[in-house]
């Protein structure tokens, strides 16, 4: 029997480590060690992932998360080899759902609530630069934008309630809208959005040509309220209220 290429060596190795209930590690390797890589691989990704997704893993359990990583070396290919942007990728793993989360512990919110909790760490991390300062006198005359530095989100699920002890299992009638923002201390805050400021959040990025008036005239339109102008001082105030929080600016 020809004897194996080092191609081969390295084939066999990486399968074991990735799911080494159903493959073997490569002959004549010694198996205790064949074990210490093993557990250092799979260890090293539970703890890699482990602080970004505290909530998730209080509700799965230390044995049921156990059994997600696996899942989760086992099945995907990562697009990256950055350390800071595997836990995306397990996000993105998540959402794919892969056929073997389609039994078994998962809550219904798994999906939704491990975005929710990398939002935290992926505003942390980024590198985009907050909006400058701008006078809020001309937020209804200039185009506007949202920071980089401020996410509009929404989830079926209320991913800012759950935990432990609050395990939805049907959705609400209502979304749940969240505004989350890096603050100058690089901490970062969540705050929950009315359906009116979501959207008109939404519109500034969908409409970045428009100016602030512009913008509240077509959400007014939108509601039902077009030619209100308490509508419009409403909506004033509050994109002056998102100006002084570094949410929104004038377009330079």
């Amino acid at each position: 029997m020809d004897k194996p290429t080092l191609f081969q060596q390295q084939n066999t190795l990486g399968l074991y480590l990735r799911d080494p209930d159903h493959c073997a590690p490569p002959a004549g390797m010694d198996v205790a060690r064949a074990q210490v890589y093993r557990d250092l691989i799979f260890n090293n990704l539970s703890m890699l992932l482990s602080g970004t997704f505290p909530v998730l893993i209080k509700i799965l359990g230390d044995e049921h998360w156990r059994s997600l990583m696996r899942i989760f070396l086992r099945d995907y290919r990562a697009h990256t080899p950055k350390f800071g942007e595997i836990a995306q990728e397990f996000v993105e793993f998540l959402a794919a759902q892969p056929p073997a989360l389609n039994d078994g512990p998962w809550p219904p919110f798994m999906v939704e609530l491990a975005h929710y909790e990398w939002v935290e760490m992926a505003l942390q991390q980024s590198e985009s630069e907050p909006l400058p300062a701008s006078d809020d006198g001309l937020l209804l005359d200039r185009p506007l934008q949202i920071s980089p530095l401020a996410w509009p989100l929404a989830y079926a699920w209320p991913v800012h309630l759950v935990g432990p002890d609050y395990r939805p299992d049907a959705v609400p009638a209502e979304p749940t809208l969240l505004l989350v923002r890096r603050v100058e201390d690089w901490s970062v805050k969540f705050s929950a959005l009315s359906p009116l400021a979501w959207r008109l959040l939404q519109r500034i990025g969908e409409f970045p040509e428009l100016n602030g008036r512009e913008q509240l005239e077509g959400l007014a339109v939108e509601a039902g309220t077009a030619g209100s102008q308490d509508f419009i001082e409403s909506g004033a105030a509050l994109l002056r209220q998102m100006q002084g929080e570094g949410v929104v600016g004038v377009t330079a």
